[in-house]
Parts: C-alpha cells; sequence; structure tokens
C-alpha cells in the first residue's frame, strides 16, 4: 500500500468559507429579494460557468441583457467577488501552517474562476505555503471531472495513492477516490485533523 505523504486541498468552504449571500446581504436589504437574486439571477450554477473557464465579460453581458433590472448587482458580482469570500473556515488555516511546518507537501484544486483568482490569491499569503495550485478557470477542467486530477498527478508529480484530497464536495471526493487519490469529505477543521493525525501526518 502506498504511504500517503502529501496533502492536496480544496479551497472555497474548506479553507475559506464561500457564500455568494455573503456580498449580496449588504446590497439587498430585503431578505425574499436577496433569496430571489442569488437563486434567480447571479446564482452558483451560473457562477459555475466562470468556474469552467467562461470569460466575466461574456458572462456579465449576457446576464445583463437578460435581468437590466439588476445591473448594477450583477456588476458588484464581477469587480467584489472578494467579498463573498469572508475570510478562512474555522481551524483550517493552522492545519495548513502545521502541515508546512512539518514539510509535508502542499498542493491544491480548486474550482475558481481565473480572473477571480486573480483578485483573491494576492489577498492571501497562505497560499504561499503551496507547491502548486491547479485552477479550474485556468485549465478549462472541473472537478469533479476525472481529467482534472490525472492533470493535479502529472503536475504534482504524485504517484497514485501518494495524497490525500480534502474536498467539501462529495462528488469531488468519490472522482478523486476513482482517480489516483486518497480523499477526506470535510465537514470541519477537527475531523480533518483527527484523519491527518492518525496519518502521521500531523
Amino acid at each position: 500500500m502506498t504511504m500517503i505523504t502529501t496533502v492536496v486541498f480544496d479551497v472555497g468552504k474548506v479553507l475559506f468559507e464561500w457564500d455568494l449571500r455573503h456580498l449580496f446581504a449588504k446590497l439587498i436589504e430585503d431578505k425574499a429579494d436577496l433569496e430571489y437574486f442569488v437563486t434567480h439571477v447571479v446564482t452558483p450554477q451560473w457562477h459555475f460557468q466562470h468556474d469552467a473557464g467562461r470569460t466575466l465579460a461574456d458572462m456579465a453581458a449576457e446576464r445583463t441583457a437578460e435581468f437590466p433590472q439588476f445591473a448594477v448587482l450583477i456588476d458588484a458580482y464581477v469587480t467584489r467577488f472578494n467579498e463573498t469570500l469572508p475570510g478562512p473556515v474555522e481551524g483550517s488555516l493552522e492545519i495548513v501552517s502545521e502541515l508546512a511546518e512539518r514539510r509535508v507537501p502542499l498542493f491544491a484544486i480548486t474550482n475558481f474562476g481565473a480572473e477571480f483568482w486573480d483578485m483573491f490569491r494576492p489577498t492571501q499569503p497562505i497560499f504561499d505555503h503551496f507547491g502548486d495550485i491547479i485552477v479550474s478557470g485556468v485549465e478549462k477542467l472541473v472537478k469533479p471531472d476525472p481529467a482534472i486530477y490525472a492533470l493535479a498527478l502529472e503536475r504534482f508529480a504524485l504517484q497514485p495513492g501518494e495524497a490525500i484530497f480534502i474536498d467539501d464536495n462529495h462528488d469531488n471526493v468519490m472522482s478523486a477516490r476513482e482517480n489516483g487519490f486518497s480523499a477526506h469529505h470535510f465537514t470541519d477543521a477537527e475531523s480533518l485533523r483527527r484523519e491527518l493525525v492518525g496519518l502521521n501526518l500531523l
């Protein structure tokens, strides 16, 4: 059995909290109006197009044409996206720092738009600990596509079974397990810490 030596993280909802409501609750006072907006206009499903590689300019122009009454809010999505990521998931960055102190190789695979990643990455020095980060919007590959895990094994110079992948999305975890990784379905930092201690990584 291959020994696990390396840890590969997801970013959103594993390292950093993420929800469109974190931004739009500041801009839409009525709760019912807020829920309509994030379930019918700027939705996670629509946002996922940027994760997959579509440009913000194309997305915003198309959506503004469809919902012209929300043009200002759609523009806020483009310019203020970092506010949808209000801060770290409790306890997760401490785990990253401790792994780095122990010289455990660290990598990430994230479904994240290329333009938004360029905005977010410079604000978070924790990523300096990572040897490489595969960003779906850059590669135009998204989890749980097996191809993104194959790319990760190649880019990170890993043998199958050598790394544990951590993600909050069950489908991504299952695909990782089928494509060369051990995997942990993330629910909270405490449970993750227990698993990493059990693997002698912490």
